[in-house]
């Protein structure tokens, strides 16, 4: 009889495991299309909007600022294309290059802040849904859920930087 339990855990382990995939494509399905709308009212191209977002969330405040280089492994993308992409972010009026102080041969990335108001603005829809989406739920659950959001993020990193060694 235990051996049928085990069986009966291992469908039900199955499905959740399904409806997990199943909600978190969808999820990323409405994200690159709100990604999507945002670059074309602001005339950029899709990748564009990607890098913007990668120098916005880098931690800079940590010392960990993007740079070109970075953000060529980030986006999987040749030098070429990647100075191409901030050329037109910098004309936008989006990015800043700067070269560090300690050693002039780097360039650190930053993103102006006229660049965080306008998406601010264009991304309050979204942020409007997360917090009607948690209305209903208590600290401890948004606490497993940002643990889960935060694990399978690095879960992703990490097959993803194996994969690629």
């Amino acid at each position: 009889m235990p051996h049928h339990d085990e069986g009966k855990h291992a469908v039900s382990d199955e499905a959740d495991l399904h409806a997990f995939a199943v909600q978190l494509r969808l999820m990323n399905s409405e994200f690159n299309r709100v990604s999507h709308d945002f670059a074309q009212s602001r005339a950029l191209h899709p990748t564009d909007v990607e890098a913007l977002v990668a120098i916005m969330d880098a931690p800079s405040s940590q010392g960990a600022a993007m740079t070109p280089s970075g953000l060529r492994d980030h986006l999987r993308l040749t030098s070429g294309a990647v100075s191409a992409c901030l050329d037109r972010l910098e004309r936008a009026g989006h990015i800043r290059r700067s070269r560090d102080d300690q050693d002039r041969r780097v360039v650190h990335l930053d993103h102006q802040p006229a660049a965080a108001e306008v998406a601010r603005a264009f991304f309050r829809p979204l942020a409007d849904s997360t917090q009607a989406a948690l209305a209903g739920v208590s600290a401890d659950e948004r606490r497993t859920i940002l643990t889960f959001l935060s694990t399978l993020n690095a879960e992703l990193r990490d097959r993803r930087a194996v994969r690629e060694t």
